[in-house]
């Protein structure tokens, strides 16, 4: 099982989020956790000015960014609507 770590900023914006969208964040990440490549988490590479993170989709319009810092262990950096992180 993959380990996960929560940066300042990811507690930060987490904690903003309404009560639906943190629910959707811990079961996903629970999903991710067990199996981070499953199609519901569209988990993708990202590129620009997050070169070397990684997306997983939360709902339809919120992802969470993170970074593999070895094959067992992530760190969750950012989570928002696509315009908040990508525009």
């Amino acid at each position: 099982m993959i380990n996960v770590i929560y940066t300042k900023d990811f507690k930060k914006s987490f904690k903003k989020k309404d009560k639906f969208i943190q629910g959707k964040t811990l079961e996903r990440v629970r999903l991710f956790r067990e199996d981070s490549f499953n199609v519901l988490l569209d988990n993708h590479k990202l590129g620009g000015e997050y070169e070397g993170s990684s997306s997983i989709n939360i709902t339809g319009n919120f992802r969470a960014i993170f970074k593999y810092i070895n094959k067992d262990t992530v760190v969750f950096s950012d989570i928002g609507t696509h315009p908040e992180l990508y525009d």
